[in-house]
């Protein structure tokens, strides 16, 4: 990859992760929750989820998810319902008092089932790969250089809405303002949730 190659590359990509979405919502969540610390173990789900997609990418196995359309559709449709039901969740437990005592597996095993189910992330990926990889180049010798800059603008847009939920957090010190976030942040959950579910409908037509 040229460095002119690398540099398109890099912006597109970190539009792709500054872009909101579940992911940012989530992290943001964790952030207000949990403060900074545990809530990088939802980036770090994140970044796992994001090193087995390059690879099944580069492997051409989520190209192959796509061109099943039945599969791609079953998968979408799961991933609209799971990311409503944490919405009214969300909704309906935002005045509770949080679970602080959560661990960190669970921290971590929700984060990534939402970036795994995240039609988003399986659309950029294969962007990836039909924009920026040269089919007459050796694919890990292009990988060296993609995988390293994918997953460091990941890891720092991740961990910049971690802390901005987790200043959120501090500053909504009054019950009101804080449980008023977090059903902001539960309404966003149900909106991407419907909006992906309705795509998916209209796709399946």
């Amino acid at each position: 990859m040229s460095v002119q190659g690398w540099i398109i590359f890099a912006s597109f990509w970190a539009v792709f992760v500054v872009t909101p979405g579940p992911n940012a919502f989530n992290c943001m969540s964790n952030g207000m929750t949990f403060g900074l610390g545990r809530g990088l173990w939802a980036v770090l789900a994140i970044l796992t989820q994001a090193t087995a997609f390059l690879l099944l990418s580069a492997y051409g196995i989520t190209a192959l998810l796509v061109a099943s359309h039945t599969a791609f559709l079953v998968a979408k449709f799961g991933g609209a319902l799971f990311l409503i039901f944490l919405g009214v969740r969300g909704w309906m437990t935002a005045a509770a008092p949080p679970k602080l005592n959560l661990t960190v597996g669970s921290i971590y095993g929700q984060a990534l089932a939402i970036a795994t189910i995240n039609a988003k992330s399986v659309a950029g990926y294969l962007a990836v790969f039909s924009l920026f990889v040269q089919p007459d180049v050796p694919i890990w010798g292009q990988m060296v250089v993609i995988m390293p800059t994918a997953l460091c603008l990941t890891a720092l847009s991740y961990t910049g809405y971690t802390a901005l939920g987790a200043t959120f957090g501090k500053l909504a010190t009054a019950k009101v303002s804080n449980v008023m976030m977090r059903r902001g942040l539960a309404i966003c959950f149900v909106v991407y949730g419907a909006l992906l579910g309705a795509a998916s409908a209209q796709s399946g037509l």
